[in-house]
């Protein structure tokens, strides 16, 4: 799900971000060049570049020189911790604000993604 509000580079990071929590990317991993990625989402490479230096500002990739791009070693349980993070502090408090207000306890909505 890709909030569509975000600029068009984060929303590359963000499928980026899930192809590694995902385990399409794993670490050591080279990733797709700025020219194919940007071809396959569409994208302007130099949107799909900064993504990828998001990503290696944070040190979650690192870069061979005429080689490419690779994830970092303990890159995706670092990426892990960072979006667990992101989602506990910005994403669930409303959500959590709306399951009150509503009357809906967890033990419910448990049940309801089990089903």
């Amino acid at each position: 799900m890709l909030d569509q509000s975000k600029p068009v580079y984060q929303r590359l990071r963000d499928v980026i971000a899930n192809a590694i929590l995902d385990g399409s990317f794993r670490d050591g991993d080279m990733l797709p060049s700025v020219r194919s990625l940007a071809a396959e989402q569409g994208a302007n490479p130099l949107t799909v570049a900064k993504a990828y230096q998001t990503f290696q500002d944070e040190g979650l990739v690192t870069v061979k020189r005429g080689v490419g791009m690779f994830v970092a070693q303990g890159a995706t349980e670092r990426l892990r911790t960072l979006m667990r993070e992101d989602f506990l502090a910005n994403v669930w408090p409303p959500v959590a604000e709306q399951m009150r207000r509503i009357g809906l306890d967890a033990r419910t909505l448990l049940d309801l993604t089990e089903a």
